[in-house]
């Protein structure tokens, strides 16, 4: 079925993917109906931590029973065209063969058609397995219809998409979900296919491989317009000048009568201008004018069923370039044209023409969203959608795969509604439901979805920091909505929330419950309360469906006191709001305090921080008081206590064991001694206690518990605090942590692992049983344990928070004091947790390179997945400041630095745009640009009077737009004041001092790039810029002018539902991976694509991810071709779902350009690795350690299309790199140099090349001795090297002895071979084939499963990305 059916995603909801994936997912059966329940696997999930195979996924891969549906031919006959044969699958619907023919070259004109078998119509929504006769080799006729109003506008806007198919307008104005792509620029479309019919024998001749002067190493210019390269197709071919609808519309009675639909008015490229009739048999001209109506048939009279051919009929210079048009429209890829789930935006553009749209200009006036027109009864009710997809079937695979896809579907239609509706509002377009109040507290309602605006309405706020705290609720009651829409109960309810930021404005967009308008709050609210704690209620059936929630969300059920002093139980926070609406479902709202409060930002009288937040400066004072912990840190806190549980249960078992053994003595002793060791040991210096402070922690305090009579409490929360601020590392790590063994040397090691398991097996019995079948002793064991680590049991591990503790206005009722210390311990225990584990496990991931953040965004997506909030950036900087590694830290202090300014000046850009007018946002974009980045010290803004002078200046205007005030306030703006501003937030947010009063002060103290802050002040706000080369350096002149500011766009946040059966498998394939079954992995993975094609549709962020996993793993089994091929795709869906210069664009781009270079496309290989270093110059500058990997695999490219001057140019650069970042003594440098030292080799320049060798022998010989193979290959190379150097030397002086008639022996100087190239690219790229034999392989998969057994009590950490066969600072080859 070829690309072809790839548009029918947007139409008929995702359901075509059997035709895109070679297998439809809807084939997968059940075997029998073992489907368990969802919400036990979710639990099992959430309680199992992420990332583990457990047995439950080894069962549902087995439930999936794949059954190989085959598919069939059809020929299809349309008016006009030869027969063709078209591939169907069984499960496909009748509409998608509609939606191939729509799409297909020779019958894209046509949409106004049946389908018939033998006579009879085609049902367009049964599926083909259903229709009697239906078989292979069957003949399906297209039959022309009538037209009616509504088909003939779907056929106009057809035509018109057809006539803008390649045209790249909407993707930069941001409708539609049209997004950018620039892949094909750089490959010529040479990829896969077509590539391979292009000669290869003598590609290496006409190789251009200079690359532009600003991508070479040292250069200090950042162009700008690159960004951008011009793409060839877009040159438009216009095929109309003008195609709109007439001014005669509708047509009158009598007309309507002969069929008349509407009339189009039509401008050809000969300047004929024509009226047209839609009728229901079809287009034909008629003879009205501009200005005089004359319905009949123009002379001649053609009438035809569709416009393209009447167009063609009558402009010859349409006929040639629609035809044209169409062959380069079939011959891009299916993924540049395809929408993707969510828009997109991009922050540069070039200047486009603004021509004329009939369709565009409809829509503007019609309040059109999506497909509405397609949908009976005109607008949707969000809500009743939203609800009834949660409500769908999931016993089974095939039910959760549809259920999932309707959620999804909704959503995003649902995002793109709020969306628009968003920025309808803060536009004035919408009329307010209480219009008579101030404009700060209008609410309004728009397309079934509720706006309200982001500040504090009524004081609702006050207490909790006003505006502040109101600005901060929405994304708070987001996470929330978030958080129990992944738990997912049956029968509770959560609205549809969008968060849009947009010109200054905090907008929330929410699905309303049926008939919430019609009363009051106060009757509606049955659980919860809605004045902060005075007034509270409860409800069973709420109470119910809460506590199912309470486990995996870590929510403790707790009493609090009303008003009345009346003890009301909640499994929830008192914010959090119940109500039932009119359609008797029980809704939740007001989630903003999901999460426990973050201390470290919430002062409390009398209340002390553990020392570890004291010592950091913390608790400090925030703007407002929502703070509260990330669901990510709650996370990892409770499975850093759930690993000290077992530890400590564990060492208690073996104590007793011992006792039996009459050693009691013995071991008391040792640990006591331990414990003195390491108390006495623990130095001042915070690094230095981490690296001293052994795991013989948890030892001391068990032994104190066991000691002391557990009924003291002082004990038990001294043993917490003991417990908690110690080096906490998990113990799969311990090999790692400072060399320390585990707690228990030697031969008690393997004991101590027995120990963990008899641990693991008594808990899982205690909580399986009521207990009674345990022997005392173990209950004892285990109730130390839980006392110890703050569990609310004491016969099971169970952690979770009240998220109530420190609310202001929630009280306690007395008998819960003990318990509220305990929570106010745990939550202090949570702050310290954060600062003295996450934060410093953050920075020892960048050391390692584990985490290698790139810009703003995939910093914040590191501190996110440790559950760091961004309020902790200055902290996490100051951290970094003084570590003793800090030069292999500069790429991330700088990209750090850079977001924290931009996120400082993205707080003050808010307030100053919200008191711009409409008429003056350009100008006043435009100035503050100025005041942010340009060196010019006296910017002054443009008041934009001049454009238009008003005639009445004298009277003065009533209606005033949102922005209240003086409306040029925003002009007296000046650089100088910007950046004061800049700093005191930096100071009062961040709590990081910045040295700086201007911005060429902190682009030279911190080496930062102008380009790069424009970059992220850009996407943070939605600023939309010319693209064009600015200068901002001038001393004399601004950078930006209004005229370069051309767009500004919405921020958006929403809940991204996920696919949860299809991650499942992709984790599946990523574990077999990684253990070395390559083939099963493989498949997992390929299933994996297949159901999240049929969640997500074709375009999605995890999908990319999915394709490139699965190059790299048709790579190395040795299928370059498919690899390309997917490769290819996921580079496509990388730019056109994160952006063109997204961090993760870059590395495929470089994924990409290894797989061409293998299938000896080297020119290609070269255009994408020059792309993805400019790209990345443009986002991180050259100061990256990533820089080095991509700098390598230029230099070996160039190697090897003997550009050995430009090779060492590049190398050179990535071995200063990567000696900075990883040591001069790292492997990784070694390796470095030997690269270096065979270009000199090449060049013949011996004495440099065994200087080189030389380096990197000493490293190997330092770092893995004398006998490893690595070694040994060096010093064979560097024996070599000498023989080729005595050789050279030998030649020279015969020719000095002799002159010219010396007989001189040939030396031999080969170019490298492209294998040996190829086989370098591959060491750096970190893919290591491993010729092994079956015997070999078998023992390597045992010696894994081997490895993972002893691993078992602490989770097995799966590096989500590029987790396969990785190479960090290990050796090239598998030892």
């Amino acid at each position: 079925m070829g690309s072809g059916c790839i548009l029918s995603f947007r139409l008929t909801s995702y359901e075509g993917l059997s035709s895109l994936v070679g297998h439809s997912a809807n084939k997968a059966v059940m075997n029998g109906d073992g489907g368990h329940d969802h919400i036990e696997e979710a639990e099992s999930k959430q309680e199992g931590g992420a990332g583990d195979a457990d047995p439950g996924d080894e069962a549902n891969e087995q439930e999936v029973i794949v059954i190989q549906d085959t598919g069939f031919t059809v020929k299809i006959q349309a008016p006009g065209t030869e027969p063709f044969d078209l591939q169907v699958s069984p499960q496909e619907m009748v509409q998608e063969i509609h939606q191939v023919l729509m799409d297909r070259e020779d019958t894209c004109h046509r949409t106004c058609f049946s389908l018939q078998l033998d006579g009879n119509v085609l049902d367009s929504f049964a599926e083909l397995k259903s229709i009697e006769g239906l078989q292979e080799g069957s003949l399906l006729k297209v039959v022309e219809e009538p037209y009616t109003v509504r088909e003939a506008r779907i056929h106009v806007r057809h035509v018109r998409d057809l006539l803008k198919s390649l045209d790249p307008s909407d993707a930069y104005n941001g409708v539609d979900c049209n997004s950018l792509s620039f892949l094909s620029v750089f490959t010529d479309g040479d990829l896969g296919e077509s590539g391979k019919r292009k000669k290869k024998g003598s590609e290496l001749e006409q190789i251009d491989c200079t690359p532009p002067e600003h991508i070479l190493p040292g250069s200090k210019d950042r162009p700008l317009v690159p960004l951008q390269p011009t793409n060839k197709d877009w040159k438009p071919l216009q095929c109309l000048k003008v195609l709109t609808m007439s001014g005669w519309n509708p047509p009158p009675g009598n007309r309507k009568m002969h069929g008349d639909l509407m009339y189009l008015y039509i401008v050809t490229m000969e300047e004929r201008h024509v009226s047209i009739t839609a009728s229901t048999r079809g287009f034909y001209l008629n003879q009205s004018t501009t200005y005089t109506f004359s319905p009949k048939p123009a002379n001649p009279s053609f009438l035809t069923h569709s416009l393209v051919e009447l167009l063609s009929q009558i402009s010859p210079a349409f006929k040639k370039n629609f035809t044209a048009l169409q062959k380069k429209r079939v011959q891009r890829h299916p993924f540049e044209r395809i929408a993707t789930p969510f828009q997109v935006y991009s922050w540069t553009a070039p200047q486009i023409d603004h021509a004329m749209d009939c369709v565009r200009a409809e829509d503007a006036y019609t309040s059109r969203l999506g497909y509405e027109e397609h949908i009976p009864g005109q607008t949707r009710d969000w809500n009743e959608e939203l609800q009834t997809t949660r409500e769908l079937a999931r016993k089974n695979l095939p039910e959760r795969l549809l259920r999932e896809r309707a959620i999804f579907k909704v959503h995003s239609d649902f995002a793109a509604a709020a969306t628009r509706g968003a920025m309808a509002v803060i536009d004035g377009n919408v009329m307010a439901i209480n219009p008579g109040e101030e404009t700060r507290m209008q609410m309004f309602i728009w397309n079934n979805i509720f706006f309200s605006l982001g500040f504090d309405v009524k004081d609702h706020y006050r207490e909790l920091g006003g505006d502040a705290a109101a600005h901060a609720a929405p994304t708070n009651d987001l996470n929330g909505v978030r958080a129990y829409g992944a738990v997912d109960v049956e029968g509770l309810y959560t609205l549809g929330t969008v968060v849009v930021d947009y010109r200054g404005n905090r907008v929330t967009a929410q699905s309303i419950i049926p008939g919430i308008l019609e009363r009051e709050q106060e009757q509606s609210v049955i659980y919860g309360s809605i004045d902060f704690g005075k007034t509270v209620v409860s409800h069973p059936k709420y109470l119910e469906l809460l506590d199912k929630t309470s486990r995996p969300l870590k929510v403790q059920h707790h009493a609090v006191l009303s008003e009345k002093n009346e003890s009301v139980d909640l499994c929830s926070s008192v914010e959090c709001k119940g109500i039932i609406g009119n359609d008797g479902r029980h809704y939740i709202l007001d989630l903003l305090r999901t999460f426990p409060p973050d201390l470290n930002f919430l002062p409390v009288e009398d209340e002390e921080l553990p020392p570890e937040c004291q010592k950091l400066g913390f608790p400090c004072q925030h703007r407002h008081r929502l703070a509260c912990l990330r669901q990510e840190l709650i996370e990892a806190f409770v499975e850093h206590r759930y690993l000290l549980f077992m530890k400590m249960a564990a060492i208690q078992l073996m104590q007793q064991k011992a006792n039996k053994e009459n050693k009691a003595t013995a071991l008391t002793n040792s640990a006591s001694a331990e414990m003195t060791a390491s108390s006495t040991a623990a130095p001042k210096d915070p690094e230095a206690s981490k690296a001293t402070q052994t795991n013989s922690e948890p030892t001391q305090t068990v032994s104190e518990a066991t000691q002391t009579p557990a009924s003291q409490p002082g004990t038990t929360t001294e043993i917490t605090t003991a417990t908690t601020n110690g080096t906490l590392e998990s113990i799969t790590t311990e090999s790692q942590n400072g060399g320390c063994e585990s707690p228990l040397e030697g031969k008690e090691a393997e004991e101590n692992i027995l120990g963990l398991a008899q641990a693991k097996e008594l808990a899982e019995s205690l909580a399986a049983e009521d207990g009674s079948g345990i022997d005392p002793k173990s209950r004892e064991v285990v109730l130390n344990a839980c006392k110890a680590v703050g569990s609310i049991s004491n016969t099971s591990f169970d952690i979770r928070f009240n998220p109530d503790i420190y609310s202001p206005g929630v009280r306690f009722p007395e008998d819960c004091a003990e318990d509220i210390q305990k929570q106010k311990q745990l939550l202090k225990d949570g702050a310290a947790f954060l600062v003295s584990c996450q934060i410093p496990s953050l920075v020892k991931d960048c050391l390692d390179h584990s985490a290698l953040p790139m810009d703003g965004a995939t910093l914040t997506e590191a501190l996110h997945q440790r559950g760091i909030n961004v309020r902790y950036l200055g902290t996490v900087l100051e951290f970094v400041d003084k570590t003793p590694a800090r030069a292999q830290l500069d790429h991330f202090y700088r990209i750090g630095i850079s977001e924290l300014i931009t996120r400082c000046a993205k707080h003050i850009f808010k307030t100053y745009l919200q008191g711009v007018e409409l008429s003056a946002l350009s100008a006043a974009v435009s100035h503050f640009l100025n005041c942010f980045l340009s060196s010019f010290p006296d910017a002054v803004a443009h008041l934009p009077a001049d454009e238009l002078v008003s005639r009445r200046k004298n009277r003065k205007r009533r209606n005033r737009v949102p922005g209240a005030g003086d409306n040029t306030a925003w002009a007296s703006l000046t650089p100088t004041e910007l950046w004061k501003n800049v700093v005191s937030e930096a100071q009062s947010y961040y709590n990081f001092t910045l040295q700086c009063d201007n911005v060429d002060l902190v682009v030279e103290k911190y080496g930062l790039q102008k380009i790069t802050l424009l970059r992220e002040i850009s996407i943070k706000t939605g600023i939309q810029i010319l693209i064009k080369e600015y200068n901002f350096d001038s001393r004399h002149k601004t950078a930006f002018t209004e005229e370069d500011i051309l767009n500004i766009f919405p921020v958006v946040k929403h809940v991204n539902p996920k696919a949860s059966d299809a991650f499942h498998f992709f984790q599946s394939g990523q574990a077999k991976v990684q253990q070395g079954f390559l083939k099963e992995g493989c498949e997992l993975i390929n299933e994996a694509l297949n159901l999240f094609n049929n969640v997500y549709g074709a375009m999605h962020v995890e999908i990319c991810a999915c394709l490139r996993l699965l190059a790299r793993l048709n790579y190395i089994m040795g299928d370059h071709p498919e690899a390309l091929s997917n490769q290819q795709k996921a580079v496509l869906m990388s730019e056109r779902v994160l952006g063109i210069e997204h961090p993760n664009t870059i590395q495929e781009y470089i994924h990409l350009a290894l797989y061409c270079f293998a299938n000896g496309q080297l020119s290609t290989a070269l255009k994408l690795l020059y792309r993805a270093r400019y790209l990345m110059l443009m986002v991180c500058g050259e100061d990256h350690p990533e820089m080095a990997l991509l700098d390598s695999n230029i230099g070996l490219v160039l190697h090897g299309v003997m550009e050995y001057d430009l090779s060492l140019r590049f190398l050179e650069n990535a071995l200063a790199i990567n000696s900075k970042y990883h040591g001069p003594r790292s492997l990784k440098v070694a390796l470095s140099h030997h690269l270096v030292a065979r270009v000199y080799e090449s060049k013949a320049e011996f004495r440099s090349a065994l200087q080189h060798e030389k380096e990197g022998y000493t490293i190997y010989k330092n770092q893995v001795g004398e006998s490893h193979e690595k070694t040994k290959e060096s010093s064979e190379y560097l024996k070599h090297l000498t023989q080729q150097a005595v050789a050279l030397q030998r030649t020279m002086n015969e020719i000095y002895k002799n002159g010219s008639s010396a007989s001189i022996m040939p030396l031999k100087f080969t170019a490298p071979s492209m294998a040996s190239v190829l086989e370098q690219l591959n060491i750096i790229n970190g893919i290591i084939f491993i010729p092994l034999s079956q015997k070999d392989l078998e023992n390597l998969k045992a010696e894994v499963q081997r490895r993972q057994m002893l691993q078992e009590p602490g989770k097995i950490e799966e590096n989500q990305e590029d987790c396969l066969l990785e190479l960090d600072d290990k050796l090239p080859v598998d030892d």
